[in-house]
């Protein structure tokens, strides 16, 4: 795996090294690999489901191979042929996280997940890589695909779509699609002003608002049989659309849809790059997973429009949450013995990888930075970050990835990171 995975920049941008040509190796549409990520604490193991065909391509075209190095996990697709690696992403899972909570100590679980990626013309080998303890990824499973298989489930659509923003050709887009939970067959308007305020948040803050028309934002319209969501912690169960729920590891506010491949079944409807669902609730929270999806509360009166900004800073690239938490849960997310792949957030074990964060800091400015009035505006590395009082430090005194009260914007760090990955994502 060495030699698979490196962060490479060019002056700051991400390389096109080892890129493929898309019309080589694969047709416009949509390969989805269904799996059980299976284990415990210390485990995990992938079980195969089955493969199903979508019938639209909505990622890039030429930014086929990821070189960024984000991610718990990464997979990739070898053309069987060639041994080339014509495919690769990195992302973050929900059974990941679970691994840290005490329940894993005691338990096995299985959540279903799914991975997707253009729809191969020849032969494949699909390969699944965790990070160790030491931070570098390992391999996890492998498996061969054979393109032409009668048992690749093919698409039926089965809801109604609508566009929320059109910028043009999602080949050259960033394609959000947005999902609904909880609204029932009578509140497709409630749904509709809520995508319409979702856009309108997500083109209001820097760097989206700059970055507008690199944006396409879809809709699918998916009643609920229920109104309203899942509250566990409260005894409130609800039969929705995409079978969401708070209380997610014990956590009040946490928000999450345990089953990915629901998600997935509804996103095909239109070309996506990344899904996010809106909750019918005004419960503060919610959650948001790189690669995987984001889920909001979509009318909490005080915070919705951040709460849709941070969560979606979370799923565009894994930016990390600046904040302190106050559980011992928390206490095991990060080591201090490593340095953290997230972009915004570092234990100083090598700072160097920052590129973009060390490039904005001050000659005069220390490291770590004092958090003091003096640099109250001032790029730097301060202490409390990673839900960790000590130790993992953040760009900023405060930034829409460490709180809402207060703070209109991301940092520059945040903001210069995202402006970068949707450029890459959109070449």
């Amino acid at each position: 795996m060495k030699k698979l995975l490196t962060l490479l920049f060019v002056l700051g941008a991400y390389t096109a090294t080892a890129q493929v040509e898309f019309e080589d190796y694969f047709f416009d549409r949509t390969m989805r690999f269904d799996y059980q990520h299976a284990g415990d604490h210390a485990t995990e193991e992938f079980f195969f489901n089955g493969l199903k065909a979508e019938p639209y391509w909505g990622g890039s075209k030429r930014s086929l191979v990821d070189t960024t190095n984000l991610g718990n996990h990464f997979f990739r697709i070898v053309d069987l042929a060639s041994e080339r690696e014509i495919y690769s992403r990195g992302y973050c899972t929900l059974f990941n996280e679970w691994q840290d909570t005490p329940e894993a100590q005691q338990v096995r679980r299985a959540y279903a997940e799914a991975v997707v990626f253009p729809y191969p013309k020849r032969p494949v080998r699909i390969e699944f890589f965790g990070r160790d303890a030491k931070g570098r990824f390992a391999l996890k499973y492998k498996q061969e695909i054979d393109p032409e298989s009668y048992w690749v489930e093919q698409f039926t659509p089965r809801y109604e779509t609508f566009d929320v923003a059109y910028h043009g050709n999602h080949a050259t887009r960033v394609d959000i699609v947005v999902l609904p939970e909880g609204y029932s067959s009578g509140e497709r308007a409630k749904f509709e002003e809520a995508c319409e305020k979702f856009a309108e948040a997500m083109f209001t803050y820097a760097p989206y608002d700059r970055l507008k028309d690199k944006f396409n934002i879809r809709a699918v319209w998916a009643p609920s049989e229920d109104s309203g969501v899942t509250i566990p912690g409260e005894r409130v169960w609800r039969n929705t659309a995409c079978d969401a729920n708070f209380t997610t590891f014990d956590s009040e506010r946490y928000q999450t849809v345990a089953n990915q491949q629901t998600l997935r079944d509804l996103a095909a409807h239109v070309p996506y790059d990344y899904i996010y669902v809106l909750s019918n609730t005004q419960k503060y929270g919610g959650g948001g997973i790189f690669n995987f999806y984001g889920i909001s509360a979509a009318h909490n009166p005080g915070f919705t429009g951040k709460i849709y900004i941070h969560e979606f800073g979370h799923l565009l690239m894994g930016l990390g949450d600046e904040y302190v938490g106050n559980t011992a849960y928390d206490e095991t997310m990060y080591s201090l013995k490593l340095e953290p792949w997230e972009p915004n957030i570092t234990s100083l074990v090598d700072f160097d990888t920052k590129k973009i964060w060390k490039s904005l800091i001050e000659k005069d400015t220390p490291t770590p930075t004092p958090a003091t009035e003096a640099y109250r505006d001032k790029v730097g590395v301060y202490e409390g970050a990673g839900y960790l009082s000590k130790g993992m430090y953040r760009p900023m005194q405060n930034c829409l990835m460490n709180s809402f009260r207060g703070v209109e914007s991301f940092c520059p760090v945040c903001q210069q990171n995202i402006e970068q990955y949707v450029n890459w994502l959109c070449e």
